[in-house]
């Protein structure tokens, strides 16, 4: 049989001693995790006469007087740790994530040379008041969160009902409150002053969410946005080329910069993106995947481009009015909206319940380059993925290629029945 530890440690150390709590001495594991050799003279203030032992002896009953005063502690505040500067709420630490000039991250970025994402911040402030803020786990203090407490607050947010009626969990909502929460005890243990201090959330799994395949237009489909009549002016031109003939993204398409424009590779060197597209207090930023990456350049949105400086002026973006249109020199979210809709209907495509939108471009770029026989990895480059499983989600599915491969068997019936009848006409008309 095993010896039984024993309740602390003493170790000396030239003139000083420190001590070790073990679990044996009925104080839970976080609380010993923080008196782990730990100097004597770091005593709480209470203990302040017990800080100067003279001899090992002195020491254990210096020890037994500690784990006493924190079993005390325990009973009366629920907390039997020393009190530290970054012993704070959970709301107020998780507050902080959301915005720029307070999260504790920034620094970190910043010192690897990483822009921030103002998209991210927002995302972060809209979940933070809506699910976390109001939670019973943002009144308890950091150093006293245990496993339970998360667990229960896991199962609060899946049981927690969302404006549709139904329930949180397997929602991409659940997993974002989820990881966002764990990026904020992860880093709230990063810090130096609370290495010993052990994360409720360590060994539990982060929850995942399979995204649902995307829907696409075709090859016909997207050929038929540049037949006659259809894209109005060279400026939609522009931007139906920016975004089915090179892959690009909205924000993308309207940061684009005459610098970034090669001319003679030909290829677009794309290094901006405007963060936070669909409000009105868009900043010009990094692109998604924050590095530079490189997108066809076409020769029908060359010529596009051409043309459009010779009828609105060469200006600081690609794609600009020829005048401020209620002050702004380029398209904003909805008049792409607009206009893309109408794209749809002047070209008549049926959409036939797919939900097709301008990020759809990247879909459908995607779908047929993959049909074409190009390798996964370029599209995945093309597109800007940092990760494969991403650029998957933009591929077709079996589905689609069977329903594509029916479409066209019944395209080729009906060839054939024609075929059939008219020759029987020929027949007839001969025999006559």
């Amino acid at each position: 049989m095993g010896r039984i530890a024993e309740p602390y440690i003493i170790h000396e150390r030239g003139k000083t001693f420190q001590i070790t709590l073990n679990h044996t001495c009925g104080l839970p594991h976080r609380v010993c995790a923080e008196w782990k050799r730990r100097s004597i003279k770091t005593l709480p203030d209470e203990l302040l006469a017990y800080r100067t032992p003279k001899s090992k002896p002195e020491c254990k009953k210096c020890a037994q007087v500690l784990i006493a005063f924190l079993k005390k502690k325990l009973e009366s505040e629920g907390s039997a740790r020393r009190a530290q500067a970054e012993d704070i709420a959970v709301g107020d630490w998780l507050g902080k994530f959301t915005e720029i000039t307070t999260s504790p991250r920034a620094g970190i970025n910043a010192a690897e040379n990483r822009p921030y994402s103002v998209a991210t911040l927002k995302g972060y402030r809209k979940d933070f008041n809506l699910h976390i803020k109001d939670d019973p786990l943002c009144k308890l203090k950091m150093l006293e969160v245990e496993e339970e407490d998360a667990l229960e607050f896991i199962t609060r947010m899946s049981m927690k009902k969302l404006q549709h009626g139904g329930t949180m969990g397997g929602t991409r909502t659940f997993v974002k409150v989820i990881k966002f929460v764990r990026m904020g005890f992860r880093a709230f243990g990063q810090k130096r002053q609370n290495c010993r201090w052990i994360n409720p959330f360590q060994y539990m799994k982060a929850p995942k969410y399979k995204s649902p395949k995307r829907a696409y237009l075709t090859e016909e489909e997207m050929l038929m946005f540049f037949n006659p009549g259809v894209l109005k002016t060279t400026l939609e031109l522009c931007v139906c080329a920016g975004l089915y003939l090179a892959g690009m993204r909205r924000a993308e398409v309207f940061a684009l910069m005459p610098e970034d424009l090669d001319w003679a590779t030909p290829k677009i060197n794309l290094c901006r993106a405007w963060q936070d597209f669909d409000s009105g207090g868009k900043v010009l930023g990094p692109l998604k995947e924050k590095k530079p990456r490189e997108a066809p350049f076409d020769p029908i949105f060359q010529e596009a481009v051409r043309k459009l400086w010779a009828e609105n002026g060469k200006h600081e973006f690609v794609i600009s009015f020829k005048k401020p249109i209620r002050g702004s020199m380029i398209p904003g979210p909805f008049w792409l909206k607009k206009h893309f809709r109408q794209w749809i209907e002047r070209a008549g495509i049926k959409l036939n319940g797919r939900n097709i939108t301008p990020h759809s471009s990247r879909h459908s770029l995607a779908s047929l380059l993959e049909n074409r026989g190009v390798a996964l990895r370029y599209i995945q480059e093309m597109l800007g993925h940092s990760k494969l499983e991403t650029t998957k989600i933009y591929l077709h599915t079996p589905e689609n290629i069977i329903r594509e491969m029916g479409s066209k068997l019944i395209e080729a019936k009906t060839e054939q029945k024609q075929k059939e009848e008219q020759g029987a006409k020929i027949a007839e008309f001969k025999v006559s």
